[in-house]
């Protein structure tokens, strides 16, 4: 495809975004204040441009018909898989891409940033963003699931769930921590871990 210019490519950038997070096309007056513009005419040329090079296309007197024909890749490219001594084959023929987007962009998603040091043997460190997905019911949560629980008395607490009966057991992965065991209509799971997101480059406890 034909490469484009550095004004084609912020609008074209901006019209990505503005579908993905809103679901439809917008109109001629959001891209003027988007690309801070006075005239429709240059967002005019711009869209004209973008759709002669195959970027987009619309159904002509119909609005907010605009649509994206070649988006670019999502996420990051995983190359291979390395051992802690050293790379093991970093690059293959079939690569294959990492992309969290539609994660961070689900609705019943949160992002809690981990303090103190129970969980640590299962891999969750201080500075940490838990990334949760909320729940409407305790009930979904599984025995063995890290949950971000409410137990009045300890706050809210990042632990593994287990359920026996009526009794729940908030456990840490620490030996230094003991379990929470309290009556199951005392605990309220907010939420169960999906993921952990680690900045390396400022968390120095690794």
């Amino acid at each position: 495809m034909e490469t484009l210019t550095p004004a084609q490519q912020e609008l074209f950038d901006w019209l990505i975004e503005y579908i993905r997070t809103t679901q439809h096309a917008p109109s001629i007056r959001q891209m003027m204040k988007a690309m801070n513009l006075k005239s429709p005419a240059p967002v005019q040329s711009r869209l004209e441009r973008l759709r002669n090079k195959g970027y987009i296309d619309w159904i002509d007197g119909k609005a907010r018909t605009l649509r994206i024909l070649h988006q670019p890749e999502k996420g990051l490219e995983i190359l291979g898989s390395i051992a802690a001594g050293g790379l093991v084959e970093p690059f293959t023929e079939d690569k294959i891409r990492l992309d969290l987007s539609e994660v961070f962009a689900q609705s019943d998603h949160y992002v809690l940033r981990v303090t103190g040091d129970s969980m640590i043997e299962d891999s969750i460190i201080e500075g940490d963003l838990a990334i949760m997905r909320s729940v409407e019911s305790p009930d979904e949560a599984k025995s063995g699931d890290v949950v971000a629980a409410r137990v009045p008395g300890y706050g809210t607490t990042l632990k593994r769930y287990y359920r026996n009966s009526n009794q729940v057991t908030l456990k840490p992965a620490n030996p230094k921590y003991v379990p929470i065991e309290v009556d199951a209509s005392a605990v309220e799971v907010q939420g169960i871990l999906v993921g952990i997101w680690r900045d390396v480059a400022t968390n120095n406890n690794i």
